[in-house]
This record gives C-alpha cells, structure tokens and sequence, in this order.
C-alpha cells in the first residue's frame, strides 16, 4: 500500500479507511502516544499505539528521531488540537535513533546551537518552515519569469572576469600552492593552469546574461554567486544565490515595474501556499520580539509586513531626494545614525535605507540615479555627467533587496567608463561586442535570493535561510 504525505492526511476526512504513514518521531508519551512528522508540514501527526499488545522491546525503541512505518486506521481525533490520527495496527521500525546522543531534543534551541547542527536543524519547526518557503519562493520566481516568455540561462560559475570589479574572488586554480611554477618575472604563472590563466569563483553572471539578452530579448538567470568579503555580518555570506534578469529594449522605469511586480508575485505566493509555516515564524518572530527594548520593536508582524509590500506601490525616489530627507532628519541632526548624512555623493549604508523605508515614507522604496563614483562601470550614464540610471529596492526590516540599472549601450561611454576605473577593455572585449553588433536599450538587476527568504520569513540572521551557511573561518558539512 502507497504512502500518504502527513499534510495530506491531516485535511482527509476520516472514514476509518486504512492508511500507511512513514516519518520520524517527535516525541512519544506515555507508551501511546506517538508524534510523527515527515517533512510536509510543521503540524505533527497523533499515532495512537496499542501498548498492551506491542512489544515491551519494540515500544523501547520508539524514540526521538526513530523512523517508523504505520499501517493504521485514519480516525477523527479524540483529544484537542487535531483532527484526525491514525490508530496504529502494523508498527515498523526502519531506523533506530540512539536517544543520549540525539541532539535535538524536545525542548527550545537557540538558533546559535542549531547553527552548529546544519545537519540536523532541518528536523526543527522552525527550520522545516524556513526550507518549505524558500522552496516555494524558488518555484515562484521561476513560474513568474516562465508566465512572462523569459528564457532560464545557466551562466558560468567559473569566469576569467570580475563582473562588479570588487577584486573580492575566489580563485579556482589545480595548480601546487606549496611550489606553483613562475614566469621570469617571478609571478605564478597561469598559462599552466588547467584553464591557461587565472580563473575565481564568479560573483554575478549580469555580463553573460547580457549576451543572451541580446538575442532572446528577455532572460533570466537563478544560480550560486560568491564574494571572498572578509565580513561576519548577519547580512552576508561567501556562498549565495541570485537571481538576474535581463531585457532587452527595457529602460529604467520598465526595470523598476519588473522587479516591483516580481516581488509581489512572490511574496503572494508565499501568503497563499505557505500560510501555516509563516504563522508558524511570525509567531516565533513575535516571541523573538519581545526580548528587545520597546523602542526596538517591530511595529507590524511578520504577515502584516508581508502584506504591507503587496498593498502599497513602492515609492521612487532620486538619491538626491533621498540624500536631502536623511540630512535634514532629526535623526541625522540629532546624531542617530552611526554613518551621518553631511552631503551629496555619501554611500547608504543599511541604517539610511531603512529609516527612509521604515520612518519616512512607510512603504517600500525604489532609489534611482546614484552618483557614477559609487557604482559600477556598466551602468547607463545620466547627462548630467553625475550620475548613473541605477536603482536600488529597499525593504523594511532588511535594506537593499534589489540592485540593478539601465545598462550602457554605448560603446564610447561605455569603453570610457572602463578606462575611467582601469578596467581592462581588451579582457572584455566579447562584453563589447554587444555594443558593436546590434547594441539597443536594456536593464537588468540582481535580486538576492537569500535575502528575500530573510525578509519573508521573518529571520533575522542569513545563515538561517540558507542550508549550509559559507562564512569566514565557517566551511562545516
């Protein structure tokens, strides 16, 4: 007899009809009563045992974390909290669990322990929620994009090149760190390298994205991304995912509509499909909030945040307007910011984004046109000589979702830029040919994926939102 999935059998009318169920045990109380889970749902499923006709030896190794297989009789619940359980009549063991060294007890852990156990932490409610929507998350960006007639592009992980001219890269080399050969220069010579020159870990795949963009007019890509940034913060990590559009005869505002309605779409789909795993984190978010000082707390839950971006239009604002608001605030004139606001041309840190998000404009906001010196070599040139056609999605609770801009399509300015910041023009001259064979408008932007699970599930560290967290000094499983 097939299986059934726990969520399905928790929303079947019971009929007394024979059911088999397979999972891992929660807890077992008082020789009777089992909670199952198999992964489906946060929501455990009552297995009733016959203890009186078990064996003693059997009932002994039903413990936390044991897997099992029950043949049993799918009835309406007789106690609280649930609607049906199944009356176990077959009971198999398949996998023992050894209970004194099992971690995961039945008890509340912190989230830094858990951390410790990445294996074993998707076993937790809280973590089994956080998985299930980051995977819903996932289907619906690719289902947004498939609606709208993208083509999905797999560009490389490993590249010559250094799309956000950073330097923060991880080499990928087969050749002897203890003796590597040199050339009579003395440097480590790379033409004997596996790939014949130096070669890293890719930070963004915007410039081959580019490339397609230019025949198939709309693409897409979704795939691991690494920056070598020497940072601890709740906010990065080595090892990441983005997701990154490009258009084709797209200009700045057709940008920003697509990254708007892209956000929403997900968000909706995460509202409609994952509901009990959110109340589930919006309940553990509440929980984790009143631990903070008042004046620290989150004005909306967890699903009214979530709603609150599908019900407001996000607010576009220049840097220049937004640069004025923060340097007249009174939180800049009472010296509330870490980072002050004295003039034009200063870097947002997160601080800035989120009183513009949180206190001044109440919604979700789209900053444009940043200045040229703070941005990246491939973003269209304004005529004001200052300024560069970016923009940049800004969340509440998290900052910079989205970053992105109208590319140039100039080959002149574009080569002049390049020359500008010591880009090497002649390592990207196949970036270039884009801008020589048929060169049009477009834009495009990345969308990180990890921060968008952050923000959706209420987290409040990346390295809960991704399975097995790369940081500094941190390359555990």
């Amino acid at each position: 007899m097939k299986r059934t999935r726990i969520k399905e059998l928790l929303t079947t009318p019971p009929q007394n009809q024979t059911v088999v169920v397979k999972g891992w045990v929660r807890t077992f109380r008082n020789n009777q009563f089992i909670a199952l889970n198999d992964g489906s749902t946060a929501t455990n499923l009552q297995i009733v045992v016959d203890f009186e006709n078990t064996p003693e030896a059997t009932l002994k190794r039903i413990t936390t974390g044991a897997a099992l297989s029950i043949t049993g009789t799918l009835i309406a619940s007789q106690g609280k909290g649930q609607s049906v359980e199944v009356v176990a009549n077959e009971l198999e063991i398949v996998g023992d669990s050894d209970a004194e060294r099992y971690a995961l007890q039945p008890k509340r852990h912190s989230l830094e322990f858990l951390r410790e156990i990445a294996h074993l932490r998707f076993r937790t409610n809280t973590f089994g929620a956080v998985f299930r929507v980051r995977n819903s998350l996932a289907f619906a960006i690719h289902q947004f994009f498939n609606e709208r007639g993208f083509v999905y592009i797999h560009t490389p992980i490993i590249t010559s090149s250094d799309a956000e001219g950073a330097g923060e890269m991880f080499r990928v080399t087969t050749l002897d760190v203890a003796n590597p050969p040199r050339n009579e220069a003395g440097h480590v010579d790379y033409t004997q390298d596996f790939f014949g020159k130096s070669t890293n870990l890719t930070v963004s795949g915007q410039l081959e994205g580019e490339l397609a963009a230019m025949a198939f007019g709309d693409i897409y890509t979704f795939g691991p991304t690494f920056r070598a940034e020497n940072s601890n913060t709740a906010r990065h990590l080595a090892e990441f995912w983005m997701i990154e559009p490009e258009m084709a005869f797209y200009d700045l505002n057709d940008n920003m509509d697509l990254a708007e309605g892209l956000l929403k779409y997900v968000i909706q789909y995460a509202l409609t499909h994952n509901r009990e795993d959110l109340e589930l984190l919006a309940q553990r978010l509440q929980e984790e909030e009143k631990q903070k000082p008042q004046q620290e707390r989150s004005d909306m839950s967890l699903i009214e945040k979530l709603q609150f971006c599908l019900d407001h239009n996000f607010e576009r604002v220049t840097y220049t307007q937004a640069i004025d608001i923060l340097r007249e605030s009174n939180h800049n004139k009472k010296k509330k910011f870490n980072y002050l606001i004295e003039g034009w041309g200063a870097d947002l840190q997160s601080e800035h984004e989120r009183y513009l998000v949180e206190k001044h404009f109440k919604k979700p906001v789209i900053l444009t046109d940043y200045p040229k010196d703070i941005k990246a070599f491939y973003m269209r040139q304004n005529d004001d000589g200052k300024t560069v056609r970016a923009m940049d999605i800004l969340f509440p609770g998290i900052g910079e979702i989205v970053g992105g801009s109208q590319r140039e399509e100039r080959l002149e300015k574009l080569t002049a830029r390049m020359n500008e910041m010591n880009i090497p023009t002649h390592e990207l001259d196949w970036y270039l040919d884009t801008r020589r064979f048929g060169a049009c408008p477009h834009a495009g932007f990345g969308l990180g994926f990890e921060r968008l699970v952050l923000f959706v599930t209420g987290m409040t560290n990346i390295r809960d939102v991704i399975p097995f967290p790369r940081t500094p000094k941190n390359c555990e499983f």
